[in-house]
């Protein structure tokens, strides 16, 4: 099995958060640690995603939350082959931080799933479309899910675990970057 790269967003996904709880339920799971998990820097929280790339021995999969999510696209790209797949949940509007420009929008190299929901307070759910469509990836919502984390009522969230599976069983030779699938669940 391919390492698996958690990547949190602001706050470094605190005890409670999904992405804890699938630390600890995925073997060999590793978190991604920033410096400052208070000050979103896109260059220095890559690189921080780019060394921890390097360190598997084989492609990763990215589990990304927030601006976690941007951190690591933007090391993804800059690392051809050394990632699996991206399950990228509740994506930070790159705007908000005036990475619009920033942040390559570009089709991924390889399968990876947006899940978006529609009030999350950080990326409407148009925007999320959007950004999966320039990533050429499918676009998830949940409905009315907040921004998919503890506040929002997502502690384990084992369904989440449930897609990231379909995900991985993605056929890498059949992915196809340039199409977006936008489903509601």
């Amino acid at each position: 099995m391919a390492a698996l790269l958690i990547v949190p967003g602001l706050g470094g996904s605190g005890p409670e958060h999904w992405q804890t709880w699938w630390q600890a339920q995925v073997p060999d799971a590793v978190r991604v640690e920033q410096a400052d998990w208070h000050a979103p820097d896109l260059e220095r929280w890559s690189r921080r995603v780019g060394a921890a790339l390097e360190q598997t021995g084989e492609p990763a999969w990215l589990v990304a939350h927030s601006f976690g999510c941007l951190a690591a696209v933007h090391a993804a790209l800059a690392r051809p082959g050394r990632v699996a797949g991206a399950f990228l949940v509740a994506p930070a509007d790159p705007a908000r931080f005036g990475l619009d420009t920033a942040l390559p929008a570009t089709a991924l190299p390889f399968p990876a799933l947006v899940v978006a929901s529609a009030d999350d307070p950080w990326m409407s759910l148009p925007r999320a479309q959007e950004w999966a469509g320039r990533w050429g990836c499918a676009c998830r919502s949940l409905g009315r899910a907040g921004h998919i984390n503890v506040e929002a009522g997502y502690g384990p969230w084992p369904e989440g675990l449930g897609l990231f599976a379909s995900l991985q069983a993605t056929d890498t030779h059949q992915h196809r970057p340039a199409q977006q699938r936008i489903a509601q669940i």
